[in-house]
């Protein structure tokens, strides 16, 4: 009975668990490039940001795609929905981090971890019901 019920919750929040899992993993990636390209001054925070978030971007679709919503046709479309959505999560993140960094004075790599949290969040929606949505009668 208890297995059944886990199987069921499994089967019922797959998609947002192995996208927690994959996000978690292209967060780290993010933030350990991000933590690099500041910790030894090789760009400003924002710029840093801006090449972080792309290997985040790039990783994630790939791991996404192949992984977790199993949807492989239409490639091209899907991943500049893909980038549109991670651009848009580019746009939040530099705003929120030129907010709590230089207007705020708060520490750059606490104000990336929040950053990182919240457009998560935003993009897993636009992505799920977006970039990866599965139409059978359309799907080719």
């Amino acid at each position: 009975m208890l297995k059944e019920n886990i199987v069921a919750l499994y089967n019922k929040f797959r998609n947002l668990i192995l996208y927690g899992l994959i996000g978690g993993f292209c967060a780290a990636l993010d933030f350990g490039v991000y933590t690099l390209l500041c910790e030894f001054d090789i760009m400003p925070y924002l710029w840093a940001n801006v090449i972080s978030i792309h290997v985040g971007i790039f990783t994630s679709f790939i791991l996404n795609r192949q992984i977790n919503f199993k949807v492989k046709n239409k490639t091209a479309v899907r991943f500049l929905s893909f980038y549109t959505v991670g651009l848009l999560g580019l746009g939040i993140s530099e705003l929120m981090l030129y907010l709590m960094v230089t207007v705020g004075g708060m520490n750059e790599l606490v104000c990336k971890l929040i950053s990182i949290v919240v457009v998560a969040l935003i993009q897993f929606v636009l992505n799920k019901y977006i970039t990866f949505k599965h139409n059978p009668q359309h799907d080719a």
